[in-house]
């Protein structure tokens, strides 16, 4: 079996048949129109309609037949934000970047990882090694710890079922119950740090950016070498809240 089948789910699978479909010819096919144009039996049709339409996945119309329902307008919004989301910060970490004369990021959660959105990178002999697109432990980011201490315990116990967690650097909690600490302290003072957690030598400060129903959630940060944190800590901490609060106003 193909590595990238090791974990498929068939039904799924078949799902996205059917709502690829519907995307193309909406209001055009019946139960039966779909069975036989995907070659899926009627007993499975009926199940998997019957599943996605309380779902509200699929809408049944006028004669029994099948469009895409409400849900995807809500998860549409959703998506399209994550791209105002990242307009908006390119506008706004600019200044911020400048100055304070370091690299800001914005990434958002993807179950247990960050995600990186984007990046205004400061002119620097040193350059991050985080790109948009690459995935990191969101326990050993700062990143990554400022978005979880928006999450509920029993969402951190499935994004965390083990408690031993993977290290980066000697730095890295490793101990899933101090993370879990750690991060009700974040909570309350409002910001995240990472001190050499995911990169040998540097420092970073993260502020959540809370959004609406149905968004991810994402945060933006600012990493400096250490010998720079002395100066500059401070300052990074009240630019990265104040970057964070003006990219919730942009995302509500």
């Amino acid at each position: 079996m193909p590595e990238e089948r090791k974990y498929w789910v068939p039904a799924l699978e078949k799902a996205d048949k059917v709502l690829a479909m519907l995307a193309a010819e909406p209001s055009r096919h019946k139960l039966i129109d779909l069975s036989k144009r995907l070659e899926i039996n009627k007993s499975s049709m009926f199940s998997l309609l019957t599943t996605l339409e309380a779902l509200q996945w699929v809408k049944r119309g006028e004669g029994d037949t099948y469009a895409l329902g409400s849900a995807f307008a809500a998860y549409g919004s959703a998506y399209a934000k994550n791209y105002d989301l990242n307009r908006s910060f390119q506008a706004e970490a600019a200044a911020a970047r400048d100055r304070l004369r370091e690299t800001i990021q914005l990434a958002r959660l993807e179950g247990n990882q960050v995600l990186y959105l984007g990046k205004a990178e400061a002119v620097s002999p040193v350059r991050l090694q985080s790109e948009p697109g690459m995935l990191l432990p969101a326990h050993a980011t700062a990143l990554g710890k400022a978005m979880l201490a928006q999450l509920g315990e029993d969402q951190l116990l499935r994004l965390f079922p083990e408690p031993a967690l993977p290290a980066l650097t000697p730095h890295t909690f490793t101990d899933r119950e101090a993370l879990f600490l750690q991060l009700r302290e974040i909570r309350a003072q409002g910001c995240a740090f990472d001190d050499q957690e995911s990169v040998m030598g540097f420092r970073c400060v993260a502020a959540v950016i809370p959004g609406g129903a149905g968004q991810a959630p994402a945060a933006v940060s600012c990493s400096m070498l250490l010998h720079q944190w002395e100066t500059k800590g401070e300052d990074a901490r009240a630019e990265i809240t104040a970057l964070a609060r003006r990219l919730s106003e942009a995302r509500s």
